[in-house]
């Protein structure tokens, strides 16, 4: 069986769609040393400014970094961070055809930091459904290019880009692709509970823990209730594999009906979780579209999510520092 930094190699040349909710991350960095004397809170002396790629670009960002390729499909506004977006996609080597200028405004957060905490959070969205012109225009997108990938991703916000008919189409057209290709192209999901039944027939599915109580319906409050939760989205929604998120406590990997597969944390320290779900789903998809086994994968991805907690801001990780940690820790292919 092969070493696990053997399949980080194998990265390169993998292309990756990601569809889902484009965010584009804007962080005010500063410092603070007194209290305003119009309201209790604390006055921020901005020393300064990041765009960065957020939501199902943040995935899209991780992939790149890893050493893949790959695409978005989602949409962003006719507007002036709509056109930082694509100028920062573009910066990646990446292509923006499957990006659709649609009729609302560009989703961004804005978070304001100071001494390296997070002071505030301002969101600037309209959410629901795309209009219909636009939802055509994602959906041409996909029956024209999803042949061209190794594997999809679906990187769910809630902010209406993943819905029911765009899910249903797209499952189709893997059927497709996979019939016609004679190959697996596995479709990850990092899910929102609210659109759960969107996901079916997924390959993996990667909620955190408290998503995935909320979509068993389920207390979860130890390994039992944890593998009840497990099992009942696996069987819910006919995938392969659920793959939870724990935080400290690691990664909890359900494959078929095999048995709970606790995958410790990686992270010596914590300084911010901002992205470190799409650092998973990134190398996730990266491992599996390598050739690497769900659980191969899985441990590189949670090596990768103990790097990038590491980090303060919307980070991501590279495929240097995914291999210097696999060397550090010894790791072979579980």
């Amino acid at each position: 069986m092969p070493l696990l930094k053997e399949i980080v190699p194998r990265f390169t040349g993998k292309r990756i769609l990601v569809v889902g909710d484009i965010i584009l991350d804007h962080f005010l960095w500063g410092t603070v040393s007194r209290i305003s004397p119009e309201a209790p809170v604390p006055v921020v002396n901005v020393q300064r400014e990041d765009l960065l790629l957020g939501g199902s670009a943040n995935v899209l960002r991780n992939i790149v970094s890893l050493g893949g390729s790959g695409a978005l499909c989602g949409m962003i506004g006719d507007d002036a961070m709509g056109h930082r977006t694509e100028a920062l996609v573009e910066a990646l080597g990446a292509s923006r055809a499957g990006m659709v200028r649609g009729g609302r405004p560009t989703t961004v957060k804005t978070r304001v930091v100071a001494q390296g905490q997070q002071v505030v959070r301002v969101d600037r969205e309209h959410t629901g459904v795309p209009e219909r012109a636009t939802l055509d225009l994602l959906l041409a997108f996909l029956e024209a290019h999803l042949h061209e990938f190794d594997a999809v991703l679906v990187s769910d916000y809630a902010k209406g880009v993943v819905n029911e008919e765009l899910m249903t189409r797209l499952r189709q057209l893997l059927d497709t692709v996979r019939a016609e290709g004679g190959r697996p192209v596995p479709l990850i999901v990092d899910p929102k509970p609210v659109n759960l039944h969107y996901f079916t027939g997924a390959t993996v599915i990667t909620p955190n823990h408290h998503e995935a109580a909320q979509m068993a319906g389920l207390r979860v409050d130890d390994e039992r209730s944890l593998l009840a939760a497990a099992h009942h989205i696996r069987e819910d929604l006919g995938c392969a594999a659920v793959l939870i998120t724990r935080g400290e406590a690691g990664m909890t990997l359900l494959e078929g009906d095999g048995p709970l597969v606790t995958i410790p944390t990686m992270a010596k320290e914590v300084y911010d979780v901002t992205g470190a779900g799409d650092t998973v789903a990134a190398t996730l998809a990266l491992g599996l579209a390598a050739g690497g086994s769900m659980r191969e994968a899985a441990v590189l991805a949670n090596h990768a999510a103990g790097i990038v907690v590491g980090k303060v801001g919307t980070a991501c990780v590279s495929a240097a520092e995914l291999l210097d940690a696999l060397v550090a820790a010894g790791e072979q292919a579980p």
